[in-house]
């Protein structure tokens, strides 16, 4: 019984045979075709306005046991929406920069591309009509109850890569995606399981995305491999992914959707003059939440006065432990614009806020000004 996985027990050898595979017709009946492992539905030749049972079967089946990824041609049949999204994101970029320059992104160094965090909130704040017209579409609820069932929450951040743009490594996703390699192998190997079944990762296509603009490099069934998390920084794995990506062109309104779990990267834009524009959609579980709302700040600050001294007599893991059961331990969900990840994918928690203020001995009045600080970031 394996229950940790651990990063030196990654076999390449063993990834090879999940993703050196052929997806065929028999696997995804409702495709309308097959590129390069991939699965395309023709959104104009299917009815999602009826019974979409067998449909959200096939395209959870293909998220979790076969290509990994699905496009759907035509999402938006009318692409009038698009246009006017895209022009109230283009003044956001504006007015975003004009106020604080280029932002700090998970992967691209700063002023790289453009990035809109909180972008849905955003465009329905800007124009309530536009988001009504923009994400009341029945593609895109289809595949996020396919995958997460009902009452999922849509998040969404608009990425903007200009001509020259360098492509990202290869890498997973939120949750577990988000986590170096060494803090992912310190979970249970069933978290590895269920952490991708937490989320769904898609893209809107706001301008076409020929090959050369850089689209999504997709790895078709890499998201099968169990090790996949603590795999997917090692040289080994990232050479094979460069050597064996896929990349499928794309048209204005498509929308593609894909396991958190699944190895990708944004592409290089080696075009001339595309602009390419996509509104990614992470979309949450409805589950991933707590039963009580707690005060984590205040019940931080009351336990760091005692941690912080002498005459607690815990020892260093009971202190950890301690930490643990107060300060949260996650990083999100947060504020972006406000709280961005500077030197990693994530975030600093409040918990190891609090750890790090007790390795440096940091006074409780600073202490207690960083963590009012860290709170004020992550509000909206």
């Amino acid at each position: 019984m394996q229950s940790y996985l651990s990063p030196q027990d990654c076999d390449l050898m063993q990834f090879t045979q999940h993703v050196e595979r052929q997806l065929i017709p028999q696997d995804v009946p409702h495709a309308h075709d097959i590129q390069r492992n991939v699965p395309i539905y023709d959104i104009n030749q299917l009815d999602l306005t009826g019974d979409t049972q067998e449909i959200k079967a096939e395209w959870a089946d293909v998220l979790r046991n076969t290509a990994g990824v699905l496009v759907l041609k035509n999402a938006y049949a009318d692409t009038k929406c698009i246009d006017a999204a895209t022009a109230i994101y283009a003044q956001i970029i504006v007015d975003e920069r004009t106020v604080s320059g280029g932002k700090p992104d998970h992967f691209a160094a700063s002023g790289a591309n453009d990035r809109i965090w909180n972008s849905a909130q955003k465009l329905c704040q800007y124009d309530p009509l536009v988001f009504a017209q923009y994400f009341g579409n029945l593609a895109v609820d289809t595949a996020c109850q396919a995958w997460l069932g009902p009452n999922y929450q849509l998040t969404a951040q608009v990425n903007l890569v200009r001509p020259g743009g360098a492509a990202q490594s290869p890498h997973r996703d939120y949750h577990l995606g988000f986590q170096p390699a060494a803090v992912a192998a310190t979970y249970p190997a069933h978290v590895h399981d269920f952490s991708p079944m937490l989320t769904l990762q898609g893209a809107v296509a706001h301008a076409d995305m020929p090959v050369e603009s850089g689209p999504t490099k997709f790895l078709p069934f890499s998201q099968i491999y169990r090790h996949g998390y603590v795999a997917f920084t090692q040289s080994n794995f990232q050479t094979y992914f460069e050597a064996h990506h896929i990349q499928v062109p794309l048209a204005k309104g498509d929308v593609l959707f894909f396991s958190p779990a699944l190895y990708h990267a944004g592409g290089a834009n080696v075009s001339r003059d595309i602009q390419r524009m996509a509104n990614l959609l992470q979309v949450s579980s409805a589950f991933g939440r707590a039963m009580e709302t707690i005060d984590r700040r205040d019940m931080t600050r009351r336990l760091y006065q005692v941690l912080s001294t002498e005459s607690h007599c815990l020892s260093p893991s009971q202190v950890d432990a301690a930490i643990s059961a107060c300060a949260e331990g996650y990083s999100f969900p947060t504020n972006l614009d406000t709280d961005p990840p500077i030197g990693g994918l994530a975030p600093e928690t409040q918990a190891a806020l609090c750890r790090r203020a007790l390795s440096s001995c940091m006074p409780q009045a600073e202490f207690e000004a960083a963590l009012n600080a860290q709170v004020m970031r992550k509000q909206t």
